[in-house]
């Protein structure tokens, strides 16, 4: 089964959400990597794209920006 091609892949959803949510809260890539117990290249990897996460490191990651992990794998909000 393939998604939709106006589906936005999930390792793009998730690095938008990521970035939006970091910066949102005035944190650099290696602090938040300190805070969720990754290495301090991680969160640039994650926001590129180009790491496939586990679940108990979207968990971590969640905690980290004081989200849920929904959060960070929902589609933006669309503007009408």
């Amino acid at each position: 089964m393939t998604a939709p091609d106006h589906e936005i892949p999930l390792r793009q959803i998730l690095a938008e959400n990521v970035r939006l949510l970091r910066t949102g809260i005035g944190v650099s890539q290696e602090d938040l990597a300190v805070q969720a117990g990754f290495h301090r290249t991680y969160v640039s990897q994650i926001e590129r794209e180009k790491v496939n996460l586990t679940l108990d490191n979207l968990a971590k990651l969640a905690e980290a920006l004081k989200v849920t992990p929904a959060k960070l794998l929902s589609p933006p909000k669309t503007k009408k």
